[in-house]
């Protein structure tokens, strides 16, 4: 009887290994591995090794990571959210490395109703009714210029060209010069485009020019944010260039090289976390998130992306400890409970930001998020 009794609870364990097994969370993680953003997504892909690194289950609960590559095209971005949706039956899905690729996965996630965690900004309609099925990390587009153009305001700069990406990055940045500027910042005098794969950018520098401007925003990102810059400085304008956490890229330095000097940029406080104050939010986890991030990679964090695909992993982490209360991974119910989750955990702490999220709202940060750090010798200076 006592043989049975231990054979039926062997079975019984099991079984329960079994089910806790088919139990995993399966995460689907898109990145641009390759193509014209690669400096960019590749930068992220470093950031969610550390993530992983950091923590690689919930609650017993092992996760599951689903890894694609978008080639740096909106179009396979979609084609890639619809993969790990239809085929991989993913919990949830984080990326991607460019604002039209991140806008093209929140079109697929409200769709198909699996909640995104954009790791870039979205440009996208709140729905009417419902909520978003997603949100982005990154600080708002808005936040970003409203930070620089108030430092541009107390540097005496009353002026500024414009030049950036002609695509919804660009557009992005573009809307939040000109609220800047409504706001009481800068006048935009040009609102000057080129492709990313530009390699020369000499006809709408001259626009700029002629408009002689005291500073000029670059609405680009990475290596190719450095061109406009570089095309200027030839020129011989001596003023002054600002940006946004997107120029956060050692290619853009390397590239850019004496040209970019100087330049000054809103930005996440994880590129100068030794540089913070203790009494900083981001100071404990960002320093965490520096050493994790070496042990995982072999190289220093020196940029701001890889740190927003950390904290998606944190946002998606304290999410997933709520809905494995209310349903079992792998269903619907399971992705509600994450989206819900998402929308109602407060004061979620990242190296980025402090994250509120609300249905309302793709985005859930505030002006913590953003400090401003000046390119001094190669390197990013906290500028207090």
């Amino acid at each position: 009887m006592r043989k049975h009794a231990f054979v039926l609870a062997a079975l019984a364990g099991i079984c329960m290994a079994a089910s806790v097994q088919a139990q995993e969370i399966t995460v689907g993680f898109v990145t641009s591995l390759s193509g014209k953003a690669s400096s960019i997504g590749l930068n992220y892909e470093k950031g969610f090794n550390a993530a992983v690194s950091y923590k690689s289950d919930v609650n017993g609960h092992k996760i599951k990571i689903i890894r694609l590559d978008d080639v740096s095209d909106p179009s396979a971005a979609t084609q890639a959210a619809r993969k790990l949706v239809e085929q991989e039956k993913v919990d949830i899905m984080i990326g991607t490395s460019s604002a039209p690729g991140a806008t093209a996965m929140m079109s697929i996630a409200n769709e198909l109703k699996v909640p995104l965690i954009a790791i870039s900004p979205v440009l996208l309609k709140v729905p009417a009714e419902g909520h978003p099925w997603g949100v982005a990390i990154p600080q708002t587009p808005d936040l970003m210029v409203k930070v620089i153009a108030e430092r541009m305001k107390r540097e005496g700069i009353k002026t500024a060209g414009f030049i950036g990406f002609n695509d919804s990055w660009g557009d992005l940045v573009y809307n939040g010069a000109k609220a800047a500027e409504a706001a009481g910042g800068p006048k935009v005098t040009s609102n000057e485009r080129y492709a990313r794969t530009d390699t020369t950018v000499t006809a709408q520098a001259l626009k700029i020019l002629a408009t002689n401007p005291d500073g000029v925003y670059d609405g680009g990102s990475a290596t190719q944010g450095a061109l406009p810059l570089l095309e200027l400085r030839k020129l011989g304008y001596k003023g002054g260039f600002f940006g946004t956490p997107s120029l956060l890229n050692r290619d853009f330095v390397r590239v850019g090289g004496k040209a970019v000097e100087g330049v000054q940029v809103s930005a996440g406080p994880v590129i100068v976390t030794s540089q913070l104050p203790d009494s900083h939010f981001s100071k404990k986890i960002g320093t965490s998130f520096h050493e994790i991030f070496k042990k995982a990679n072999g190289v220093e964090a020196d940029d701001g992306f890889s740190g927003y695909a950390f904290d998606a992993w944190l946002v998606f982490l304290k999410a997933a400890e709520s809905a494995l209360a209310k349903a079992k991974p792998g269903t619907q119910e399971f992705r509600q409970a994450l989206m819900d989750a998402i929308y109602s955990d407060k004061d979620v702490v990242g190296v980025h930001a402090v994250y509120n999220f609300t249905p309302k709202s793709y985005y859930g940060v505030d002006e913590r998020s953003l400090v401003v750090v000046k390119l001094v010798d190669g390197t990013w200076k906290y500028q207090p």
